[in-house]
């Protein structure tokens, strides 16, 4: 079995910064890509930013300039540091992460996700 546990969230006025953590545990073989996602209140699940095992990144337009994920391989963690938050980054944030159980087998995984909430 495979857990991904996240933390870091809460409630920040609008300006301030945030850092989510997400460690996985368990049977891991090894993580392809791990990312943030988020989804807010009415709205759809959308990507925040992923990282691939290598370190190349990729970020939602909306926090290019504002947040920045980064990973510790060998602790098998994501983080994303969120700063300047807006109030519309208000959100649940999942974590996700793409994991090799066996050297042919893998699938991904998601927290159970952590609240932001940036009031004005």
């Amino acid at each position: 079995q495979v857990q991904l546990v996240e933390s870091g969230g809460g409630l920040v006025q609008a300006g301030g910064s945030l850092r989510l953590s997400c460690a996985a545990s368990g049977s891991i073989l090894s993580i392809n890509t791990m990312g943030w996602y988020r989804q807010a209140p009415g709205k759809q699940r959308e990507l925040v930013a992923g990282i691939t095992s290598g370190g190349s990144t990729n970020y939602a337009d909306s926090v290019k300039g504002r947040f920045t994920i980064s990973r510790d391989n060998a602790k098998n963690t994501v983080f994303l540091q969120m700063n300047s938050l807006k109030p519309e980054d208000t959100a649940v944030y999942y974590c996700n992460a793409d994991i090799y159980s066996s050297p042919y087998y893998h699938r991904p995984y998601w927290g159970q996700g952590t609240q932001v909430t940036v009031s004005s």
